[in-house]
């Protein structure tokens, strides 16, 4: 059946299509595409196909915001839809009008400023403005893979160095791998273990590093800033203004809950944001992801509330798993890494759990025998998840899952 375009737009205040534009923002369209398929065009049961009938998905696997964007955002998307016709540079708010707004946020000038597809498209770009097949990569194991998955496409070399007994990255272990480097990424809160290292440890390891050496670039991605409580960190994003060669990359995927609409930027001194820009893909960021990005940031209310929800959740479902016997690392991020080494693999885990409808993280080498790590959802799905990690992990106690 077609449907005019002015029906189309008609139809976007209904419920179903905000609903619709809500799950594709904070999820995905090609999930949303998927799922619209399995269910017969009903996107809102969600339902696994393996399930039994009933059964809805908690899907804690990509460390995604459940909620999605705040309303403003939300609306701020439906309401492009009309303009949707125009390129971007034909559309309002521009990308120059986020640039602006976010250089001005973090006391920077807009040539301080690139733009990105999600904070993937700033990782991928940086593999390749600053490495080469004798310019190898310096990372911690394990980390977010897509700048070493880039590396090793393009042929270039990987140096690993593993994180210490508690999870955390170990600078003191990166630094001896640095010298000639093209690329030493840091991810922190680093994904998968959810730890934090402070900001003093990081600027002084920058410090060592332009020492070491100094033609080297360094990434830190702080994809999950707006989630730490850790008061004592500040962002290195000053510290990336004044120093050449460092980018600092954020994403409006995570905490603003828009991981389908696909916006991030990487912040640093002009001279090498020049050189991330020359690979920017133009217009790369869609009309509907500047206006959201550029309404969410007027908003910092629902992001103090959304860290506030995460970390209440975060408190239960680390101390759930604690009364079950199992420690998790230090978590500053809206997921978190358990050790559930003494019962089973990560991959035996995830398996058991997706056969009751909670599903978790993938696998991270080389440490997916001991450690699984699990994303945040809602309240209410964590306490679901929790019941289904004790029927998983077999506890000795009983207390897990209950909300003091």
């Amino acid at each position: 059946m077609s449907v005019s375009r002015r029906g189309f737009l008609q139809g976007l205040g209904s419920g179903r299509t905000a609903q619709a534009a809500a799950f594709m923002a904070g999820r995905g369209h090609e999930e949303y595409v998927a799922e619209l398929m399995q269910q017969g065009g009903r996107p809102e049961r969600r339902a696994t196909p393996s399930l039994p009938p009933g059964v809805e998905a908690i899907r804690i696997s990509s460390n995604e915001n459940p909620l999605g964007p705040g309303k403003a955002a939300i609306d701020a998307i439906l309401g492009k839809f009309p303009e949707a016709n125009r390129y971007p540079f034909n559309s309002t708010p521009l990308d120059a009008d986020l640039e602006i707004l976010l250089a001005k946020l973090n006391n920077a000038k807009r040539e301080n400023v690139v733009l990105g597809v999600g904070s993937q498209e700033i990782l991928r770009n940086a593999v390749r403005v600053f490495m080469s097949p004798t310019k190898h990569l310096a990372q911690a194991i394990p980390t977010f893979e897509t700048c070493g998955a880039v590396a090793r496409q393009l042929g270039y070399p990987v140096k690993n160095a593993p994180v210490d007994a508690k999870m955390k990255t170990d600078l003191a272990a990166i630094l001896p791998l640095v010298k000639g480097a093209g690329l030493v990424y840091i991810c922190n809160p680093n994904n998968p273990t959810s730890t934090l290292v402070g900001s003093k440890q990081l600027t002084d390891f920058v410090n060592e590093v332009r020492k070491a050496s100094p033609t080297t670039a360094i990434l830190i991605d702080e994809a999950y800033f707006d989630y730490i409580t850790d008061s004592s960190y500040t962002t290195v994003i000053p510290l990336a203004l004044q120093t050449p060669n460092v980018v600092v990359a954020r994403t409006f995927s995570k905490a603003y809950g828009m991981a389908g609409v696909r916006v991030g930027y990487g912040i640093g001194d002009a001279a090498t944001i020049k050189k991330m820009a020359a690979y920017r893909m133009p217009y790369n960021v869609n009309t509907f992801g500047v206006a959201a990005a550029v309404t969410s940031l007027k908003d910092p209310k629902h992001i103090e509330e959304e860290r506030a929800r995460n970390t209440a959740v975060r408190d239960f479902t680390v101390k759930a798993l604690a009364d079950m016997g199992y420690t998790s690392a230090e978590s500053q991020g809206n997921f978190i890494f358990a050790d559930i080494g003494k019962t089973m693999t990560a991959a035996a885990f995830r398996d058991a759990c997706a056969k009751q409808g909670v599903m978790v993280g993938r696998d991270f080498p080389p440490v997916e025998k001991q450690w699984a790590r699990i994303s945040l959802g809602t309240m209410d799905e964590m306490q679901k998840a929790t019941a289904v990690f004790r029927n998983v992990l077999r506890p000795t106690t009983t207390t897990a899952g209950k909300q003091q």
